[in-house]
């Protein structure tokens, strides 16, 4: 009877272990894996970039406009440069609290992404305040990675 259960066993185990492999490298192979891993990159990407981009040290702007610079491409980055550093008053530290993919086109290498940003602002002198926006970004894979093309406020509705 030992026997019997130890060999039963045995052959469930080996059982499972077959279907598992097979459900493994079914999965390994599956694009949507691959559609999910791109996904989350982008987001990843996004969220650290918008943060980077809605953030200012009053007392290095220069510092921030290389973090902005390396940030972003194409027009977006094109148009940091042309503005330069300015000189700011009020620092500004920004958390993304949310955000998500609405569009992925992993084949071109585009996605969009909507996100809510805290943005705490200190006035040289001043008491902080915080803000909250809500912004739309459009990015583009590089070969530095997934990097912001555009960013836009994205306007609340009147209920």
């Amino acid at each position: 009877m030992r026997r019997t259960l130890a060999a039963l066993a045995l052959i469930a185990s080996a059982g499972f272990a077959l279907v598992a492999g097979w459900t493994w490298l079914q999965a390994r192979n599956d694009s949507s894996v691959a559609y999910a891993t791109a996904r989350d990159a982008a987001l990843a990407a996004g969220r650290a970039e918008i943060a980077t981009l809605s953030t200012l040290d009053a007392g290095h702007p220069d510092a921030a406009l290389r973090g902005w610079l390396d940030a972003s491409t194409g027009p977006l980055h094109d148009e940091l440069g042309r503005q330069g550093a300015t000189k700011a008053t009020t620092s500004a530290r920004a958390d993304v609290t949310d955000a998500a993919v609405s569009e992925l086109d992993d084949r071109s290498g585009t996605a969009k992404l909507i996100a809510t940003v805290q943005v705490r602002l200190t006035p040289a002198g001043g008491a902080t305040t915080t803000d909250r926006k809500r912004l739309e970004a459009a990015l583009e894979r590089t070969d530095d990675g997934w990097k912001l093309k555009a960013l836009s406020a994205v306007p609340v509705a009147a209920s």
